[in-house]
């Protein structure tokens, strides 16, 4: 897929109440600007009651500035942050089912789950069901790995990211139900750079 030398990859993480709609809302919201979302993970947070969304987009700054800033202005988003790759600590869980007798007479599996960094999470008559968490490129290494014995179903997690840079942040979430968000945009604290994020 051909991507513009000025886009790259962005991981939007967005705080948020757990509302129904919201999902849909923030979707519209990557549709109407023609923006490809190439991973999408929700779950909850380290707060009660609170949410979190990890979005993973190819795009330019200046548009995922623009979205951050629309994302925001729903009701129930507490906070959102962009983020280039190595700002992050991030990885993606990958299963890969494969027939039994293909593997087991044609490949030593101890060695490649040793050299993959991978473990067997089911082993059937029929098939083994192999796990491992890592990058994209990671990932499909044992993919490629796989496919001459018999890879019959291969499927990969969206991503779960965490922010290097967010000393502070969980004490400044806890308080964020009890107060009402500004309109003014200002300066990520946090990161020590410009972010679209509105004054609590």
């Amino acid at each position: 897929m051909y991507t513009s030398p000025d886009k790259q990859e962005y991981t939007i993480t967005v705080y948020t109440e757990n509302q129904v709609g919201l999902l849909n809302r923030i979707a519209i919201i990557f549709s109407r600007r023609k923006i490809n979302v190439e991973s999408l993970n929700t779950s909850p947070s380290e707060i009660a009651g609170i949410h979190r969304f990890t979005i993973v987009v190819q795009e330019t700054l200046d548009t995922v500035i623009k979205v951050v800033r629309q994302i925001e202005k729903q009701v129930e988003v507490l906070k959102a942050y962009y983020n280039t790759n190595d700002e992050i600590v991030w990885q993606e869980l990958a299963l890969y089912k494969v027939l039994s007798e293909e593997i087991t007479e044609k490949v030593k599996v101890e060695r490649l789950l040793r050299e993959y960094g991978a473990r067997a999470v089911a082993i059937r008559k029929d098939f083994i069901v192999f796990e491992t968490t890592g990058h994209r490129e990671e990932t499909n290494k044992l993919m490629k790995a796989l496919e001459p014995y018999g890879l019959v179903e291969f499927v990969r997690s969206a991503r779960v990211a965490i922010i290097k840079q967010s000393s502070g942040f969980h004490e400044k979430l806890k308080n964020f139900e009890k107060r009402e968000p500004g309109e003014e945009v200002v300066e990520n604290e946090y990161l020590g750079k410009r972010q679209a994020v509105f004054t609590m």
